[in-house]
């Protein structure tokens, strides 16, 4: 299984206390209208409010009946009416003349690692609009996880959205009295990124079982229905998906391949269990009862309904040539038989399969080629509202608003290229300064983020989606996500240097930040906590890479090597060896001569004696930097996948 690993890796905070928060505030808030009352709310919080307080909570404080904000109140309704609603115009014409108070909600915990701010038109609002209002939201939500979690001592960032959103909480903060000054922490490292610093991963069919669940019948605040093709009853079920669900746990990172061949196996061994009841005697059988019954039926009905979610996974796939999709979409990413994957496009547009996957086709298409030349522009664009209609001119407007679907202007000269990317060309010599342009001239951004950041890895044989070497796994083995690799390689450095060729392709804003005031104490456990904030929307593949990458960090980082001592000539060849690797990877250069040098540097484990050409900056311990077995936990305006960005786009007015 992809994230078998490490036991000694950091346990995350307790995330109870802002539920806790959120319901006592409201709470507060609801007593401040005694006596009975109706409760108006806004249909997409009712699924945010039934996780923080339920039905019965709401009675026990005088709530007499729940109506959505546009519903008319029924006859003999109570006297007073008390609203739940966001500061969105829209709503406010179902209210008038009504004394406001704030209940300060901006946190939602939906499982021990993953914090939502349920705010999923921050990514149109905010990306395609230009709407800035979310921004304080965002800086209060990071405030109050500093005062209850922090100080945090690092924080890096990347994006005009996560930069603003930075500044804006430091000066909170320097308004506000910090009271977790010369406390012990328990996140040490935050992580800011804006979702348009990396479309490409959002736009990607998705792959790993949460994320496919989430494509396929849309998790809402951590839960999902179930319909009857899965439960095999006329009923449908909602089921929260967390750590608590002993089979979810278990499966929700993987590679869809591997899913089936675990339930498989899990089915038989819950079936041996259930088996040892024969020739159990009444003791026994009493204490299997009371002990062990009720979680294996628990067990058994979580399993039927994971199978029965793959089932109904499998034939949707199926029937929307899910491999050919798949197939067409690794070749935009990698960068062959381009032509061939617009004519897939093509076809898929005029059998009209699907709008939204059209739409996301397209637009993956664009983003991996810097845009489309004008000809296939036009053509793919008569072809969609000829398919599906012409009041999708304005879907095309707010695409190319946005940047998710361009079309290469007429002026995109060799001239223009050899501005924007003259300061990638390291080679002086003229004749090879103008061979660069040439072979550069129609590569996009993201091919020479690719390039230089691999993303693409490169296989000698079948990518073993069972025991993934790498984070692309996620995507088949296909790509590595930009968004987590970015991440990676940041705290690797501690820092953005080494990265500025990357920076500049990604339009800058980045900013990393120490407070002083904070010990870097290594040995604090929140040196290990890692807080990936994603403005914008978060995918349950990134969450899954991430996971990933903590563990699997952990248990192969170069903090290991040389860790373990061997006499003589073993010792010396383990450490040359180790030494190839690492110089062939980096580019090491000695500063010292011999092995028994190199061996007495790796065995001290201060790792100064190499300095690596690729990060100037860095010495041997340049990988030792990231967190040993760390453990990553998100904060994300909300859950987001291609289909959620691309109806953003459909149902927004320019």
């Amino acid at each position: 299984m992809a994230l078998a690993g490490r036991r000694d890796a950091p346990e995350p905070p307790d995330f109870g206390i802002l539920k806790r928060l959120a319901r006592d505030q409201l709470v507060y808030l609801l007593e401040q209208l005694p006596g009975k009352k109706d409760l108006f709310i806004e249909a997409d919080l009712m699924s945010p409010l039934d996780r923080i307080a339920n039905v019965s909570i709401l009675k026990q404080h005088d709530v007499d009946k729940l109506y959505k904000v546009e519903t008319r109140p029924a006859p003999g309704a109570s006297d007073q009416f008390c609203f739940l609603v966001r500061p969105r115009v829209r709503t406010m014409r179902f209210i008038a003349d009504v004394t406001c108070d704030e209940w300060s909600f901006y946190l939602l915990p939906l499982d021990e690692d993953i914090i939502s701010m349920e705010l999923p038109e921050f990514f149109r609002d905010y990306f395609l609009e230009g709407d800035h209002r979310w921004i304080n939201p965002v800086a209060r939500a990071l405030q109050l996880l500093n005062s209850l979690y922090g100080p945090f001592g690092k924080t890096y960032g990347i994006g005009r959205c996560a930069k603003m959103s930075y500044e804006l909480w430091r000066d909170l903060e320097e308004e506000s009295e910090s009271e977790g000054q010369g406390r012990k922490p328990e996140i040490g490292h935050v992580f800011l990124m804006d979702r348009d610093t990396d479309y490409v991963t959002a736009l990607c069919s998705q792959v790993v079982y949460e994320g496919l669940v989430d494509d396929t019948f849309r998790i809402k605040c951590g839960s999902v229905d179930f319909g009857p093709d899965v439960t095999s009853s006329d009923k449908s079920i909602k089921v929260l998906l967390n750590s608590q669900d002993k089979v979810f746990s278990q499966i929700r990172n993987e590679h869809f391949s591997s899913v089936f061949g675990f339930l498989s196996q899990k089915s038989r061994n819950l079936q041996a269990q259930y088996d040892r009841r024969r020739g159990m005697d009444i003791k026994q059988m009493k204490d299997f009862v009371s002990q062990e019954l009720k979680g294996l039926k628990q067990e058994h009905r979580l399993l039927s309904l994971h199978i029965g979610a793959c089932e109904s996974i499998m034939k949707k796939k199926t029937k929307q040539d899910f491999q050919e999709t798949i197939k067409a979409e690794h070749s935009l990413l990698e960068g062959f038989d381009v032509r061939e994957s617009t004519s897939f496009i093509e076809e898929h547009i005029d059998r009209q399969v699907s709008p939204i996957e059209s739409l996301r086709l397209m637009c993956l298409l664009s983003i991996t080629e810097n845009g489309l030349i004008p000809k296939d522009y036009r053509s793919l664009k008569t072809q969609y509202l000829q398919s599906y209609g012409p009041e999708h001119l304005l879907t095309f407007h707010n695409l190319k608003r946005i940047g998710l679907l361009t079309e290469q202007s007429a002026g995109e000269t060799l001239t223009a290229v050899e501005s924007k990317v003259s300061k990638l060309v390291t080679d002086r010599a003229a004749g090879k300064i103008t061979d660069a342009f040439n072979s550069l001239a129609r590569k996009s951004n993201f091919r020479a983020i690719s390039k230089k950041l691999g993303l693409i890895p490169r296989l000698d044989g079948e990518y073993d989606l069972k025991m993934p070497r790498d984070m692309a796994y996620v995507f088949g083995g296909a790509y590595v996500p930009l968004s987590c690799k970015i991440i990676e390689q940041v705290l690797e450095r501690r820092d953005w240097q080494g990265l500025e060729e990357v920076v500049r392709l990604l339009n800058g804003n980045e900013f990393s930040v120490s407070d002083s005031a904070v010990e870097d104490n290594p040995a604090w456990e929140s040196q290990r906590i890692v807080l990936a904030v994603f403005l914008g929307g978060c995918t349950f593949s990134e969450i899954a890479a991430l996971r990933f990458l903590g563990k699997e960090r952990g248990r192969s980082g170069l903090g290991r090597v040389g860790s373990r001592q061997e006499p003589g000539d073993a010792a010396i060849a383990a450490c040359s060896q180790a030494g190839s690797v690492l110089r062939n990877q980096h580019r090491l250069k000695p500063l010292g001569k011999g092995v028994a040098r190199y061996t007495a540097l790796l065995e001290n484990g201060r790792g100064q004696g190499w300095e690596c050409q690729c990060c100037p900056t860095a010495r041997l311990g340049h990988r030792r930097a990231f967190p040993t077995g760390c453990k990553f936990i998100f904060l994300t305006t909300a859950i987001t996948n291609s289909a959620r960005m691309m109806e953003a786009m459909i149902e927004a007015k320019a």
